[in-house]
C-alpha cells in the first residue's frame, strides 16, 4: 500500500487528489496546508482545467497546518508537493530527508541552483522525485510525440504551440501574479509548451522571444540547426469570455496534425492522402497519466522515463533563457 500525503491542498492539490484516490494500492493518508481553511472550503478547486476534486470527505485522513508535524507523523511514504514554485525546493529537499518519495509539481524551481539542490538530494537520500510536467502524459500529446517518432508521415517541417489563459486569479493570495514566487506567466504557463518542445524536439540551439514588459503575454522561436521551424506563444492576457485554450498545429512532409482545445473535434490528422483521422488515444488526462507513472516507479515497474530529473532542469534553463531574451531583445544561446 502507498500511503500518500498532499502537500498544499488548494486547486492543484485537489487535482492530484483525483488522481491518487482512483488508483488501486493507494490511500491518502494525510493532508497539509498552512491554512486550515483549506480542507473544508470547496471553493479551492477552482483553475484553468477542470478535473480537481471538490467538496472531499477528509474521514480518516490526517490533516496537519505544519509540514514538520507532517513529515515525522508516521503517516505517509510520498508526498505531492502542490505550493507556491518558491517553495518547491525546501519542502522537497525536506521530504526527501525525511524519507519519502516525491511527486513536485513543475517548475522544478525558480532557479538552476535549487535545480540541483533537489537533484542532490535524491541521489543522496534515494528517494524518486519526478517533476509534474503533465503535458509530456496529456493523451494528445503523447499520440502526437509517438506518430512523429514513427516517422509515418515523415520528417517534421514546422510546429506552433499556443496556451491562453485569463490572468489566474484564483491562485491563493494571488501568488501566481508575484513574479518572485511563481516565475510569472513564462514558468508558470508557457513551460508547459516549452518542456514538451523540448521532449520532442531535444534542446534548440538558442531562443529568440518577444513579449510585453511584464510578460504576461510571450511569443518564442526555437533555432535549431537544420531545422523544424519551431514557436510557441502563450498569455495570461485572454479574455475572460474566452477562457483557457491550448494546442499545437504540426506540420509533417506527408500530414498535418492539429490539436485546439477549442474546435470539435479537438484532434485530427490530416494526411495528403487519405481521410482525416484522430489516432486512438491514452485514457485519462496528463495528471492521472503522471501519478500514474510515478506510482509504476515507485513499485519497481519497468518503465520509460518519460520525464527525468536532468530534463526537468533543462526545461527551466530553457525558460529562463526566453525570460532573458524578452529582457534583451536578442537571441540567447543554449
Amino acid at each position: 500500500m502507498i500511503r500518500v500525503g498532499i502537500v498544499g491542498f488548494g486547486y492543484m492539490g485537489r487535482m492530484h487528489y483525483r488522481c491518487w484516490s482512483a488508483l488501486e494500492g493507494v490511500r491518502i493518508t494525510a493532508a497539509c496546508d498552512a491554512d486550515a481553511k483549506a480542507f473544508t472550503s470547496s471553493n479551492a478547486a477552482s483553475g484553468n482545467i477542470s478535473g480537481a476534486a471538490n467538496d472531499i470527505d477528509l474521514a480518516g485522513i490526517r490533516t496537519f497546518t505544519s509540514f514538520d508535524d507532517l513529515l515525522t507523523s508516521g503517516a505517509v511514504d510520498v508526498v505531492s508537493i502542490t505550493l507556491p514554485t518558491h517553495m518547491h525546493p525546501a519542502f522537497t529537499i525536506k521530504a526527501l530527508a525525511a524519507g519519502m518519495h516525491v511527486l513536485c509539481e513543475k517548475p522544478m524551481a525558480l532557479t538552476l541552483e535549487d535545480c540541483d539542490r533537489m537533484i542532490a538530494a535524491a541521489a543522496q537520500y534515494k528517494r524518486l522525485l519526478q517533476i509534474g510536467h503533465c503535458i509530456r502524459f496529456w493523451p494528445e500529446y503523447v499520440a502526437t510525440r509517438e506518430l512523429v517518432r514513427s516517422g509515418e508521415f515523415g520528417r517534421v517541417i514546422g510546429a506552433a504551440f499556443h496556451r491562453y489563459s485569463p490572468m489566474p486569479a484564483w491562485s491563493t493570495v494571488n501568488w501566481l501574479a508575484d513574479e518572485k514566487r511563481s516565475g510569472g506567466m513564462p514558468l508558470d504557463l508557457h513551460i508547459h509548451d516549452a518542456d514538451f518542445i523540448h521532449y520532442l524536439f531535444g534542446m534548440p540551439r538558442s531562443v529568440m522571444s518577444v513579449g510585453d514588459s511584464a510578460m504576461s503575454h510571450i511569443h518564442t522561436t526555437f533555432l535549431y540547426d537544420n531545422g523544424p521551424v519551431v514557436s510557441a506563444e502563450a498569455s495570461w492576457r485572454t479574455a475572460p469570455s474566452l477562457g483557457f485554450s491550448m494546442g499545437f498545429r504540426i506540420t509533417l512532409e506527408k500530414a498535418t496534425v492539429v490539436f485546439d482545445s477549442l474546435r470539435a473535434p479537438a484532434f485530427r490528422v490530416y494526411p495528403h492522402e487519405g481521410e482525416p483521422f484522430t489516432p486512438p488515444l491514452v485514457e485519462g488526462d496528463g495528471y492521472s497519466g503522471e501519478i500514474v507513472h510515478f506510482a509504476e516507479k515507485i513499485r519497481g515497474v519497468t518503465t520509460e522515463d518519460v520525464i527525468t530529473l536532468d530534463q526537468s532542469r533543462e526545461t527551466v534553463r530553457l525558460v529562463l533563457a526566453e525570460k532573458e531574451s524578452v529582457r534583451r531583445g536578442s537571441p540567447v544561446d543554449l
